[in-house]
């Protein structure tokens, strides 16, 4: 099956090529330096190069808080755009299956926790990182509606919070994990004795290690054709007080963390039903979260000169 992943240059999906390969399947991976999904035109000539049979759309303009508030219209108009250029052009090109990654970020500010698929509509996601969220969010309702009228084979995913070698340490559009990990290392370097994170601590995280992110998402591209959406994740929480002190460890950072209140929080808790995935194709997260960590510091020491300069 000739397999096209957009988005497969990146953090998640390096991990989801060398997974197809492991499968014996050898994905075309569309870049952005070669095609932008948010011109018509592009997508359109991705699709007539290559001609792809199974689609896995993984593209996406993300980052953390603080990107999310400095970028929120980019945000909602790239992930948008995206999604609506490859849903139509799989359809155009009688694409077998598309399937397309959605977001924790996309559950209502104050859902049920766990967070189920099916309250995923009932109330507006958290405003720092709604516009992202409600973009990514209407890729579901493309899948659902094209399956309808067209008879695409379009499945939808919701991962939570990913982490693993090869994240964005960016500290401008880094999410938690890696920035607690680059601050924490770099204030050694520096013999700084404290480290400021953002908001009180309190909200909980839930987080994915990338390559069991990749696992559930080539086993619902080869096992799932349903028309729900499914949540991807592990099913336990933590503190973003918690995690940061379970960073200090890993890292054998010493100093004080000093919270600054001023900045916000964002969603108050984050934990996923993952029932369905289990249910329907078989997933199932493997790997602990200090040994997801553990492998996390471990490639950013190996790797951390190239953000020396950034």
């Amino acid at each position: 099956m000739r397999t096209l992943v957009t988005g497969g240059g990146g953090f998640l999906g390096t991990h989801v090529v060398e997974r197809m390969q492991r499968e014996g399947i050898d994905p075309i991976v569309a870049r952005r330096r070669d095609y932008d999904l948010t011109r018509w035109q592009d997508v359109e000539r991705l699709f007539h190069d290559t001609k792809p049979e199974l689609v896995l759309h993984l593209a996406a303009e993300v980052g953390g808080i603080g990107a999310n508030r400095a970028n929120p219209g980019r945000y909602w108009y790239a992930n948008l755009m995206m999604g609506a250029h490859v849903i139509e052009q799989s359809r155009l090109h009688g694409v077998d299956k598309l399937l397309l990654l959605g977001t924790v970020c996309a559950y209502p500010k104050f859902a049920p926790v766990p967070f189920s698929e099916d309250d995923l509509w009932n109330g507006y996601p958290e405003e720092t990182n709604a516009p992202y969220g409600i973009a990514k969010k209407t890729q579901l309702v493309g899948a659902q509606t094209y399956r309808e009228q067209y008879g695409l084979n379009a499945v939808y995913l919701l991962p939570v919070n990913l982490y693993g070698p090869r994240d964005n340490f960016d500290l401008e559009t880094s999410h938690v994990i890696p920035a607690l990990i680059r601050k924490m290392l770099e204030a050694q370097d520096r013999d700084e004795h404290e480290v400021v994170l953002w908001g009180d601590g309190s909200p909980t995280r839930e987080f994915l290690y990338v390559e069991d992110c990749a696992e559930g998402i080539v086993l619902a591209a080869l096992r799932y054709d349903g028309p729900e959406p499914v949540n991807l994740g592990t099913g336990e929480e933590i503190s973003i007080r918690e995690l940061a002190e379970l960073i200090g460890e890993a890292t054998g950072y010493e100093g004080e963390l000093v919270w600054d209140t001023t900045k916000p929080n964002g969603q108050p808790r984050r934990k996923l039903d993952t029932s369905r995935a289990k249910e329907l194709f078989g997933f199932e997260a493997q790997t602990p979260f200090r040994e997801g960590i553990a492998r996390t510091v471990a490639w950013y020491r190996e790797h951390a000169s190239a953000y020396a300069r950034r």
